[in-house]
């Protein structure tokens, strides 16, 4: 089956106010988060204002990791030649591997300013991280951007606003559906086994399912940034690190606690 993709990347346009799907995505994922992160601190007891605080400093890394990612790991030639553009992050293009850097940076820096330690809330911050992030990649679908490879003609995605008549893996809904099954494997094993679990566990098998879900489909995307011919897109090898993290913490400190 073949989708013709001639979908316009703007969602509503009022005279000259344009909302792009993009941007309308990326907000309501950032919403449905906050909504659903609310919820788990309700649950669990924590105080709400320390969510609320802890977001601001989040989101605001978000923001600016996963566009300086896109930047600096992506296409730099480009932003350095077009400085403005990088402002403009509601055309698209963030780095998840920047938003990861972000997130962590300014988790860490909110710590530190409020005396809190590090675990206290990021099994249940790391919740937010897959529902934002199935959004985003959905916007990046309606903006025709981060296509995979061509298909073998019979199945895909034809871009036609990038003025192609060939079926292309549909990479940004394959990461969407990543992202939207990791949520749903992390949610069922926190009702069930919460008070069980140790200390970041979710943190780290929420990184291994990710970075792992994302190395493989790389090998499906049309983007790469390394030089031709290298075995591995620069998704990849920014991938290797948070895996190896993970696979050790799973190899070495989870089997001495019991769930």
């Amino acid at each position: 089956m073949v989708f013709i993709h001639n979908l316009s990347p703007d969602a509503v346009t009022l005279g000259p106010i344009t909302l792009p799907w993009y941007g309308l995505l990326l907000s309501s994922g950032i919403i449905l988060s906050y909504l659903f992160l609310r919820w788990m601190f309700k649950r669990e007891g924590y105080p709400v204002s320390d969510l609320e605080s802890v977001l601001i400093y989040l989101y605001l890394g978000l923001v600016i990791g996963a566009r300086l990612g896109e930047v600096i790991f992506y296409d730099p030639v480009y932003y350095f030649k077009n400085p403005i553009d990088i402002v403009k992050i509601w055309m698209g293009g963030l780095s998840s591997h920047g938003a990861a850097i972000g997130l962590f940076i300014s988790y860490i820096i909110w710590l530190k300013i409020h005396r809190v330690e590090f675990r206290r809330y990021a099994d249940l911050l790391v919740f937010g991280v897959p529902i934002t992030a199935a959004f985003v990649r959905t916007g990046n679908f309606f903006n025709s951007e981060i296509v995979g490879i061509p298909t073998n003609g019979r199945w895909g995605v034809v871009f036609k606003r990038l003025g192609e008549d060939f079926p292309r893996h549909p990479a940004q809904l394959y990461e969407a559906i990543l992202c939207s099954v990791i949520f749903i494997v992390l949610l069922v094993i926190y009702l069930r086994y919460f008070k069980k679990t140790q200390s970041l566990f979710y943190v780290f098998f929420f990184m291994l399912l990710y970075f792992s879900g994302r190395f493989i489909i790389e090998f499906w995307k049309d983007i790469h940034g390394l030089p031709e011919g290298f075995p591995l897109s620069i998704g990849q090898v920014l991938s290797i690190f948070p895996i190896l993290i993970a696979t050790g913490y799973f190899l070495i400190i989870f089997p001495s606690q019991k769930i």
